[in-house]
């Protein structure tokens, strides 16, 4: 088997950096946020909800087209199309984390909400950006260890605004230990600074706004969706994370509920859970590599599925910091794991003709549950206890491995690869 290229030690830095400034706002809107509702004592419905303020990641395909068709305002667009409309959306997500530092929640919830709505909507347009580039930064040989450099990036940022912010915020507060995460987002615009255009991919764009309009939209989805096994390796992105995503919502107010403290919290998730994280990616890549994205998502759903597991454990084991570490590190190598192959897969899934849609599409897919049904998770852990309800998590995952199967067996993901004509 004839080995992949390797990446150069600037393109690999340059990954891992916007991996970080992709990663940092995610648990602002998150996880951290559900952890100071819950130190303000907020129910468990409220808390639940804050699921649908990330509603944007999962509806970025709609606006993607913007990103692949307009060039950016001026003076960003001296930068290119991609790299330009990347600095304007990072500059407009510094200002949503900093807004986000100055709300006060206790007092009035709905301005912290509509806050993280917007935070949301600029973080999940980076997102779009970042990955484009990345995939037509890179060959489809490099997507695994691309990917790799982008997690170890992404969990780092994961590990400071979500473990970082909540000790911090302990000792210095909530307000200011956001306030430091505006200053760490900074990292991502010097990224974009430092990163070279890609070349746009090879295809004529029509005149007039109809025709524009069919290509940036229509065709993509179009292209897509004439392919064999569409409707079930959709049904598999939409199911791949559900029982992740339903217990993750329920975090915060589990391990406060089971008396662990924020600092005890922080350091589960803290450097160990990262470098469980960051193994657990890069043999992913590497597993991607040596058998194949195919094989390597069966592997990796498998042992994601049965880390679900230690939550409901962990529930045996109130008030004991050791086991809260173990399920932590257990399920952060378990995620970090699947990433490397779910992600090198939806890669491979898109037409570079239709790179921004199709990936924002597809990756949208993916936390479509938790932003939907994941806003029920507070009433559902209300109803039936904490402990029923991550046993009931860990059998959510079971639909997509009876699709994962169907996929390896008659749409392979070799067969779905799609390149743009030259």
């Amino acid at each position: 088997m004839e080995s992949a290229p390797k990446l150069s030690p600037k393109l690999l830095l340059m990954i891992t950096v916007l991996g970080f400034s992709s990663g940092l706002p995610l648990a602002l809107s998150g996880f951290t946020l559900r952890m100071w509702l819950s130190t303000e004592h907020l129910s468990l419905g409220v808390i639940g909800l804050t699921a649908n303020i990330g509603l944007s990641y999962s509806l970025k395909f709609l606006w993607a087209p913007i990103f692949d068709e307009l060039a950016p305002p001026f003076p960003f667009s001296r930068l290119g199309r991609r790299r330009g409309w990347l600095l304007l959306i990072q500059a407009l997500l510094i200002l949503s984390i900093a807004a986000l530092a100055l709300s006060n929640p206790a007092a009035k919830i709905m301005p912290t909400l509509i806050i993280g709505a917007f935070l949301a909507f600029f973080s999940a347009s980076q997102d779009i950006l970042i990955d484009a580039w990345r995939i037509e930064t890179f060959p489809l040989r490099q997507q695994g260890t691309a990917l790799a450099g982008y997690v170890w990036g992404y969990r780092g940022a994961l590990l400071i605004s979500g473990a970082g912010v909540i000790a911090w915020s302990k000792y210095i507060g909530w307000h200011q230990a956001i306030m430091y995460m505006a200053g760490l987002a900074l990292l991502g615009p010097l990224a974009t600074l430092f990163t070279a255009e890609p070349k746009p991919a090879g295809h004529a764009v029509p005149t007039g706004f109809g025709a524009r309009f069919a290509d940036a939209v229509r065709a993509p989805l179009a292209e897509f969706l004439s392919r064999r096994g569409a409707a079930v390796i959709i049904a598999f992105i939409i199911l791949f994370r559900l029982g992740e995503a339903l217990a993750g919502v329920m975090l915060a107010p589990y391990y406060t509920y089971l008396g662990f403290d924020r600092v005890a919290i922080a350091i589960a998730n803290g450097p160990i859970s990262l470098a469980a994280t960051l193994l657990g990616a890069a043999l992913g890549g590497l597993l991607v590599a040596r058998i194949g994205v195919g094989k390597a998502l069966l592997v990796t759903a498998l042992f994601q599925t049965a880390a679900l597991l230690m939550y409901p454990a962990l529930g045996l084991f109130p008030h004991q910091p050791h086991m809260l570490v173990l399920t932590s590190v257990l399920e952060s190598y378990a995620e970090g794991f699947a990433d490397a192959a779910f992600l090198t897969y939806l890669s491979g899934l898109c037409n570079t003709a239709y790179t921004a849609t199709q990936y924002a599409l597809l990756s949208s897919l993916a936390p479509l549950a938790l932003r939907t049904i994941g806003g029920l998770s507070g009433f559902i852990a209300a109803a039936t206890g904490f402990i029923p309800f991550f046993i009931i998590t860990a059998f959510a995952a079971l639909p997509a491995m009876g699709l994962m199967l169907i996929i390896l067996k008659y749409y392979p993901p070799a067969d779905n690869r799609r390149i743009a004509p030259s």
